[in-house]
């Protein structure tokens, strides 16, 4: 089988993958590439895997705020995969909106630009949401382990997640891809691959970092900062039985580069550990018992720790602020 993961970015040069292959009773992992053509990737992957399973990580939202879903879509659908396979019924749904003026249930999405005086207070009003925390998915809150996560409909700012779920939705979940499940919707992850399959399952690198026991470690922006990892990354691929190819052995070494895309080939590897780290059973591969998690709201790939305070309709602490 193939386990990989994708750091994704509306910009094709930022959007890498990495990829693991199952030899025996480890992995050989490969050096960050290319996606490519993003809509081709599951059938990329599949065909690479001769059918076999493929277990795939992406950093992009999976998943509705619970407080949305409760005030425009209950009763509606079924769930999160049923609302994209209904997406048509919303044409308007992922045009970012310039102002406040033009958001609306079916056009979430904001902001297209910086606007004096904005705050996601008044993009929750506008939505028609009690307060600027019910933009958040449970996963999206701030926990022991990790900063929080940007709030979905929010695509201003480097570390929004907006755009790169507005681009990946359109690209990969929209159309129907033969084989494709999304986890945690469909099942737990172990259960879901089976011959033919791609699943999908949403990570977040500043989550991985913690599963991996890296702590913090200065900034993912910095190449010598990457560097100065390249230790504990090797000893985390000798714990996982995973064998890094030349190529990726002198990529960790070098800091995965000193240009712009350096970050985000590094994020894909981190991805790819928490992938398999989940694989090995090291971390659950279902979220906790929540059934908004499972139907609408998604979950982050092996994150244990629960959101600094609980989530009653959707509310509780903090906007999300970084991804």
């Amino acid at each position: 089988m193939l386990a990989a993961h994708a750091d994704w970015s509306v910009a094709a040069g930022k959007r890498w993958l990495c990829r693991a292959r199952r030899e025996g009773a480890g992995w050989r992992v490969f050096a960050p590439e290319p996606v490519a053509d993003a809509a081709a990737l599951p059938a990329r992957l599949l065909r690479e895997s001769g059918g076999a399973p493929v277990a795939l990580g992406v950093d992009f939202p999976l998943g509705l705020p619970r407080a949305y879903v409760a005030r425009h879509l209950a009763g509606r659908f079924r769930d999160f995969p049923d609302f994209l396979q209904n997406i048509k019924n919303f044409p308007e749904f992922f045009v970012t909106s310039p102002t406040l003026a033009t958001v609306s249930p079916g056009r979430p999405f904001y902001p297209t630009r910086g606007v004096r005086g904005m705050t996601r207070a008044a993009h929750a009003a506008a939505l028609g949401l009690a307060c600027a925390d019910d933009l958040n998915r449970a996963c999206d809150r701030a926990t022991a382990e990790r900063p929080a996560g940007a709030p979905l409909f929010w695509t201003l700012g480097a570390n929004q997640t907006g755009k790169a779920a507005i681009h990946a939705w359109r690209a990969l979940l929209i159309t129907p891809h033969p084989g494709l499940r999304l986890w945690p919707f469909a099942g737990p992850l172990r259960r879901l691959l089976a011959p033919g399959r791609v699943v999908i399952a949403e990570t977040y690198p500043a989550e991985a970092l913690r599963q991996l026991g890296f702590g913090r470690f200065g900034s993912k922006r910095r190449q010598g900062d990457r560097a100065a990892l390249a230790a504990a990354l090797r000893s985390a691929f000798v714990g996982l039985g995973a064998v890094a190819t030349p190529e990726l052995v002198a990529a960790i070494a070098d800091g995965f580069g000193a240009d712009a895309a350096g970050e985000d080939r590094f994020d894909c590897v981190l991805g790819l550990l928490s992938v398999l780290g989940v694989l090995a059973g090291r971390r659950p591969d279902a979220p906790p018992p929540d059934p908004w998690l499972t139907t609408w709201e998604g979950w982050v790939l092996g994150q244990i720790a629960a959101p600094r305070a609980a989530m009653p309709g959707g509310r509780g602490e903090g906007s999300g602020t970084a991804r």
